[in-house]
């Protein structure tokens, strides 16, 4: 997802650097080695501070609202919202043909099938539980970062990887997750859905899109949960006053904070930070996510959650030293 030059990228390792020749052009100069930006470290902390309290807040809203309905139309506005305000700040909305492609295929990657994986799964599973799961997400992207954009996995880096899934299994234990019948199919859900996340984000990577941040943001976005609200509003049948303040909140939440503060901090990411880097620091999300489940829904929190809080967060330190 480039959008304009910005020589504050710190998405190299140890054997690439990306730097920008053109607008919107990326390009690889080997041999070169720079730190990692401030700048995409601060969006990855909004990216997961906002990831990890929506998934209690979706929990929390299916009481009153079908999943598909709320995160599909609360996407499409947030799309929509996020569009106004690219038209406002004097950008174009409009893609040129060439980049219809990418542009579908990230949508559908990272907005359509991460979205309805997330909302079927808490069907079956406890907020606290599902956001464990889904972050394996990690796992599949740094190594298909490796294999594809030839993104070292330094010692560091493999460390990182490690601490942080030692904060998953710690959180696991903590909650008593077992893989059961009954939740079963909210598991495979997740993990297809997470897997499904890793691919765009290293086809973010490996195509970037020459569209300007916000604007491109707001495509996929929209774009992604047209399918998500179609296929609410056929099977779920939804009812608005069925909402109340409460439900209502957490919609205006999801439609601001879930969707446009999130996925533009998440892409504005994706152009500072090499992908795997990005992806092992999103792992602190799902120690926010159970504290988050733990105050709102009065889920699980012992001595497993501050063990995973432990670990997790020296991954995500390692990861940004690598």
């Amino acid at each position: 997802m480039a959008s304009g030059p910005d020589n504050r990228h710190g998405g190299a390792d140890s054997t690439a650097q990306i730097i920008l020749h053109h607008p919107m052009t990326v390009q690889i100069q080997p041999g070169a080695k720079a730190r990692l930006a401030p700048s995409g470290l601060a969006f990855l902390a909004i990216t997961s501070i906002c990831w990890g309290i929506n998934w209690p807040a979706t929990k929390y809203l299916m009481i009153e609202w079908p999943p598909l309905s709320a995160r599909g139309l609360t996407g499409i506005a947030g799309g929509a919202l996020l569009a106004v305000v690219a038209v406002m700040r004097g950008q174009s909305l409009r893609v040129p043909s060439e980049l219809w492609p990418r542009l579908l295929l990230s949508s559908l990657l990272n907005v359509t099938a991460w979205m309805t994986a997330m909302g079927l799964a808490l069907l079956w599973l406890p907020a606290s539980e599902a956001v464990v799961v889904a972050y394996t997400m990690p796992a599949w992207a740094s190594l298909l970062a490796w294999l594809f954009l030839g993104e070292r996995m330094s010692p560091i880096r493999i460390l990182a990887l490690v601490m942080a899934f030692a904060g998953i299994a710690a959180l696991m234990a903590g909650n008593g997750i077992e893989a059961s019948t009954a939740k079963l199919p909210g598991i495979v859900m997740i993990v297809a859905g997470a897997f499904a996340f890793a691919i765009g984000t290293i086809a973010s990577k490996r195509f970037p899109m020459a569209l300007p941040l916000m604007t491109s943001s707001a495509l996929q976005i929209g774009i992604g949960c047209v399918p998500v609200a179609l296929a609410g509003l056929l099977f779920e049948h939804p009812r608005f006053e069925a909402l109340s303040r409460v439900g209502w909140a957490l919609m205006a939440y999801m439609t601001v904070i879930g969707y446009c503060v999130s996925y533009f901090s998440w892409f504005a990411a994706l152009e500072r930070l090499p992908a795997s880097v990005a992806t092992i620091g999103t792992m602190s999300v799902p120690v926010i996510g159970v504290v988050a489940s733990a105050l709102a829904l009065h889920e699980p929190l012992g001595l497993g959650q501050i063990a995973a809080l432990v670990f997790t967060l020296a991954g995500v330190a390692l990861a940004t030293r690598s």
